[in-house]
């Protein structure tokens, strides 16, 4: 990214996408999105195997949870309207149609799904989960909507077969 903090995120190194792109505009086919983050990740996982790229991918997909809640979304709401206002941010930049399955809000143990998945509904059966960019943006929305850390596991996944993306979320450190 241009600038003196080239080798740090923030927000506004996104630009101004309506001066920027007046024409063409703020969408993108999801098929160059997977384009970018499937060569990417081939090239991630020759160079440095595949579980330090799924750590990259984690902790890439975390940065963007926690900058995606705190420019996007009202963390001072009730955590009931946070989801209902995260459900319709997903849908209106058609990251995916998100549900709740199970929650306890005393524990913060919950199973989300997603649904027509940015980065995998529609892919070939592979046997295998490969959201793991959407584990750490949903661990990341969470932190930086409770200040708290947690565990985000896909346990159903569209290229295993299913037809959402399941996911187990766990708080792992309360502050």
């Amino acid at each position: 990214m241009p600038g003196a903090n080239h080798l740090f995120f923030r927000w506004e190194s996104l630009g101004d996408l309506e001066i920027g792109r007046p024409n063409l505009g703020m969408m993108a086919p999801v098929l160059v999105y997977r384009l970018m983050l499937y060569t990417m990740r081939t090239v991630l996982t020759a160079r440095f195997g595949l579980a330090e790229t799924k750590r990259i991918f984690v902790a890439a997909g975390r940065l963007a949870g926690e900058e995606f809640c705190r420019h996007l979304l009202n963390t001072q709401l009730e955590f009931d309207k946070f989801l209902t206002e995260l459900q319709e941010k997903l849908v209106e930049h058609k990251i995916g149609i998100l549900r709740v399955e199970e929650l306890d809000i005393d524990t913060w143990d919950m199973t989300l799904t997603v649904a027509e998945d940015l980065d995998c509904s529609g892919l070939p059966v592979s046997n295998e989960t490969v959201c793991d960019y959407d584990e750490g943006f949903l661990g990341g929305i969470l932190k930086a909507y409770t200040g708290n850390d947690f565990r985000v596991e896909e346990i159903d996944c569209w290229a295993k077969g299913d037809r959402v993306c399941r996911f187990k979320v766990n708080l792992i450190q309360a502050n």
